[in-house]
């Protein structure tokens, strides 16, 4: 434990106080603002981007579009409303689905 006085000794033994840079604050709100900027251009845009492409898809699906569900089923869209999907898997069987469950929709190559 140092003594009462240690920082009079401290200074008469000829310690020198560290400097104080002016720029300092500043310099840990421009490394934040830069921290921010990577968070935003690594994650936020890329996802934001994703979003929209698959708003887009979901927006411009139609009847006769071949999709796939995010459960993997394979359909041809026969029925739309704006909240379900419905979609012919096979001979006469037709399933209703949530316009978000389709992930992909399938572009023929022609």
């Amino acid at each position: 434990m140092l003594a009462p006085n240690a920082p009079l000794f401290l200074a008469q033994a000829g310690a020198q106080p560290a400097e104080v840079n002016p720029y300092a604050q500043y310099l840990n709100f421009i490394i934040l603002a830069v921290m921010f900027l990577l968070f935003y251009l690594i994650l936020i845009r890329p996802q934001q981007k994703r979003q929209k492409e698959r708003n887009r898809m979901l927006a411009s699906l139609s009847r006769g579009d071949k999709v796939i569900t995010i459960g993997g089923l394979h359909g041809t869209v026969d029925q739309l409303t704006d909240e379900t999907v419905v979609l012919r898997v096979g001979d006469g069987v037709r399933l209703t689905f949530d316009r978000q469950a389709i992930s992909t929709v399938i572009k023929d190559k022609k």
